[in-house]
């Protein structure tokens, strides 16, 4: 337990605008992840970005603080200067052991979230962690505290109302574009094809719009999400000649430069001069500051959303002790768990000097004795054999355990 770590950027330390910067790119993930697993000595790490929240969590015996975590982002070569650095170093909270595991469940039952109650962040960290585990970056450890944190939210959302009356970012969003009454012909371009976008997606379909062109980098699945919406398909580069003009752009991707610049927006106008619209729920965000300098939108992003999410928290408060009952009784449930798997790893040679002691009576101290029995006999003796070498394999385990738990 006590080597977990975790190095935490939230929207409650951070402004959300901010946190984008420290978004690595998805590119070269995996290989800056292998670099600083390796240069600092860490057995096993996975790596979360969502709309409110950069974070890392490892495995490692060595020191965690402050110092590590401003030498560790330096490494990730962020393209952060200095001053900024500094700033997110003096903002990150670092947690450890008990406390760090109490984050983790925390998190994935969406206590920790912009929007209590949202279930996608249960989803987002097992996606970071399936990821990193597939890459090798994780091992057995992380899986063991994976499957609690699993297992926790799913009994905090079952048996509690946290989640009664879900409200998400990308709901309460699509709320606040619901309230500008567009026509439900209205022309819709959809940048990214990720889960929030297709999240979004369903909203408008369940309301009727139907004139959509999908961008994504990897055009096979803008063609999914477009036949999804009975829409059309481009890559993103094609999003320059883009010449049907629009009413609303929703944008979310990892791209960690903006994507919709002046001269992007001002070619996708196509000429027309009314107020849009632009729904951007990516961090960092896909639009360019310029563009809301420039012409007149109607701009929708999570950063706006904060008065919404701190009224979603008071409605739901008095879940909040429930969640937090079920939290510790499986954090409870977890350290015996630990322990056990503890004493699984420390015999885990038992069963194999069992078997050599088994092969060595047979084929060596008892031989001639052995080769003057019958074969009814033998028989006899080898189901003996058997039976007391399961015993001798799973006695002293149980034994063990009962032995550690106990005190």
């Amino acid at each position: 337990m006590k080597y977990l770590k975790v190095i935490a950027f939230t929207h409650k330390q951070i402004e959300l605008k901010e946190l984008g910067k420290l978004v690595i790119c998805e590119e070269n993930l995996t290989d800056k992840l292998h670099e600083v697993k390796a240069e600092f000595g860490i057995s096993e790490l996975f790596y979360l970005a969502t709309c409110n929240r950069v974070e890392f969590v490892m495995l490692t015996p060595h020191v965690v603080d402050k110092e590590f975590a401003k030498k560790f982002i330096a490494k990730l070569d962020t393209g952060l200067c200095s001053h900024h650095s500094g700033l997110f170093i003096d903002a990150a909270v670092i947690y450890e052991g008990r406390e760090a595991l109490n984050h983790l469940l925390r998190m994935s039952c969406s206590l920790e979230s912009l929007i209590v109650g949202e279930k996608e962040i249960l989803a987002q960290l097992r996606k970071a962690y399936d990821s990193a585990r597939e890459e090798g970056l994780t091992g057995d450890g992380l899986r063991m505290f994976m499957n609690c944190v699993v297992k926790t939210a799913k009994e905090v959302y079952t048996h509690t109302n946290i989640s009664k009356n879900p409200i998400s970012v990308v709901s309460l969003a699509y709320r606040k574009l619901n309230d500008l009454r567009l026509c439900s012909n209205a022309r819709i371009l959809i940048i990214g094809a990720g889960e929030t976008n297709q999240t979004i997606s369903k909203y408008l379909q369940k309301h009727k719009f139907s004139n959509f062109a999908v961008f994504n980098r990897t055009l096979s699945k803008a063609q999914k999400l477009a036949v999804d919406l009975n829409g059309e398909a481009f890559t993103l580069d094609a999003l320059k000649d883009y010449n049907k003009g629009f009413d609303v752009i929703i944008t979310c991707t990892s791209a960690t430069e903006p994507i919709i610049t002046p001269e992007i927006y001002a070619s996708l106008l196509n000429g027309e001069t009314s107020k849009k619209t632009i729904v951007d729920l990516a961090i960092p965000n896909d639009t360019a500051p310029e563009v809301l300098e420039q012409f007149p939108v109607n701009f929708i992003e999570v950063c706006s959303l904060n008065e919404v999410a701190k009224r979603n928290l008071q409605e739901r408060y008095q879940e909040l002790t429930h969640a937090e009952a079920i939290i510790e009784e499986n954090i409870t449930e977890f350290c015996l768990q630990l322990k056990q798997r503890k004493v699984e790893l420390a015999m885990r040679q038992v069963p194999e000097k069992i078997k050599e002691i088994r092969n060595t009576a047979i084929n060596s101290v008892f031989a001639d004795e052995l080769l003057g029995m019958d074969a009814q006999s033998r028989e006899v003796l080898e189901k003996v054999i058997n039976y007391m070498e399961k015993k001798y394999i799973s006695v002293p385990m149980v034994m063990a355990k009962d032995i550690l738990i106990n005190n």
